[in-house]
């Protein structure tokens, strides 16, 4: 069966604390509901604390790196679901519950698994 990764976009905030444990408590129902197709997924901390990485001239140049995210958006990568489906229609029904379709967004891929 194929595989689909969603890409949760949602407010750039750090959902270990107090004031979201209301939304963590929908991410958890959604999780227990959708445990039949769900094969894996994780919380990201907030985009301070990424760090990007470059590297100058292609391959083997100079590592660049700087702190915070690729990106400045309103909406940022907050986590992701890994999701066993049998096609996109399932991915797409399984993704609109996840609580970041309703306020935010969330990207459903398929997965290409290298040698399988």
């Amino acid at each position: 069966m194929p595989k689909y990764v969603a890409l949760i976009y949602s407010a750039d905030v750090d959902w270990s604390q107090p004031e979201f444990a209301e939304v963590t408590k929908d991410y958890s129902e959604f999780g227990e509901a959708a445990a039949a197709v769900l094969r894996g997924g994780q919380v990201l901390y907030p985009t301070t604390s990424a760090t990007t990485v470059r590297v100058s001239g292609g391959k083997g140049g100079d590592v660049v790196t700087t702190d915070g995210p690729y990106a400045e958006t309103k909406e940022a990568l907050t986590g992701f679901y890994i999701m066993e489906c049998a096609d996109l229609d399932e991915a797409v029904a399984v993704a609109a519950k996840i609580p970041a379709a309703w306020d935010g967004a969330v990207e459903v891929r398929p997965v290409l698994e290298f040698g399988a």
